[in-house]
């Protein structure tokens, strides 16, 4: 039977492993908050003694009756629309007179999906919010069923997961997007897409039901990855396509790259190639052109996710999703389109 490595402090799991019993188990155990059998108390009590377990702060509190911490699950904690929603939802947790922890889940691999919720369970929080941006929230959401609230935080106006949502309509912004631009007098608009969770983004499916409704020819999408510099190679591959007159990126680092592309091919935004973006985050209102783009407010997000979740905390019936239409936010990169690029 597998133990802790010398010099590592046991923690929870290692008790369940040693025990033979779940996470939860050990937990109730340990803060005496739900009857289990003699049998189970004994075996826990043996497991922590052999290991040397010493509860942590969050658990000692929680036997007292105090539950004042809440778990956040996120593939990612550093990227904008990731950190600006924690951000959110820390702040309305603070106000309330909770804490917060944050647990990444480094893959949607099942093991590291296990090693996060496992590290949440273990600290005996209050409730959970995932952020499902990414197919390792997505993947958290398939398997967690913990007996405490959960609520999930995305970017789109439905969802699978049978858990209260906080959302945020990509779908509907994408198709604002795509009317605005084919509205500036475009024959179409292209579109370069971010990574997805296996199914197209709902800022994508706004964009391709945009087009297909006006009629317009739906271009192939063109795929980066999170570097940057995959998003400046799709715009060297746009920029030697003279029929590309509007670009639509799903994110702002996207579309910063892809200008920086066109400026070194000597096309110039907006005046042969409209762009917009998506997010507005901070640098957006300062790039040169100013980017056209659709404001996220991630922070408000992060509230409301909050809310829905102190509402299960506090006893009360499921509330329905919370569903918010990101605005269009319109710059100096997009413009009336007056005649294709010819070759010079």
């Amino acid at each position: 039977m597998s133990r802790p490595t010398p010099g590592n402090a046991p923690k929870i799991r290692d008790v369940a492993r040693v025990a033979g019993v779940s996470v939860p188990t050990v937990s109730r155990v340990l803060s005496g908050s739900t009857p289990v059998s003699d049998r189970l108390k004994e075996r826990v009590s043996e497991a922590v003694k052999e290991l040397g377990y010493r509860p942590n702060s969050a658990a000692r509190a929680l036997a007292l009756g105090s539950r004042s911490m809440i778990a956040i699950l996120a593939g990612n904690s550093s990227r904008y629309g990731w950190a600006r929603t924690i951000q959110g939802i820390e702040v309305a947790a603070r106000q309330r007179g909770f804490s917060s922890i944050v647990s990444v889940v480094e893959s949607a691999e099942e093991s590291d999906v296990s090693v996060a919720v496992d590290l949440v369970l273990a600290e005996n929080v209050a409730g959970v919010i995932v952020l499902e941006f990414d197919e390792p929230g997505h993947a958290v959401l398939r398997v967690l069923r913990p007996a405490i609230p959960v609520v999930a935080v995305s970017g789109g106006n439905r969802s699978e997961a049978q858990v209260p949502h906080a959302m945020l309509d990509e779908f509907t912004a994408g198709k604002q997007v795509t009317e605005y631009l084919l509205s500036l007098g475009h024959r179409t608009v292209h579109h370069v897409s971010q990574p997805t969770m296996g199914r197209p983004l709902g800022r994508t499916e706004g964009w391709r039901s945009a087009l297909e409704e006006a009629g317009a020819p739906v271009p192939a999408i063109a795929h980066c990855d999170w570097e940057p510099r995959t998003a400046y190679r799709a715009g060297q591959g746009l920029a030697t396509a003279k029929d590309v007159t509007a670009v639509f990126c799903s994110n702002d680092d996207i579309a910063m790259a892809v200008m920086r592309a066109f400026a070194d091919n000597q096309i110039t935004v907006p005046g042969d190639v409209s762009v917009m973006g998506f997010d507005d985050q901070p640098l957006a209102e300062f790039w040169a052109p100013s980017l056209s783009t659709v404001r996220q407010d991630f922070d408000d997000l992060g509230s409301r996710a909050f809310r829905l979740l102190e509402a299960l905390m506090q006893g009360e019936p499921a509330p329905g999703n919370s569903v918010a239409v990101p605005k269009l936010i319109l710059r100096e990169s997009t413009n009336p389109h007056y005649q294709d690029r010819t070759t010079p």
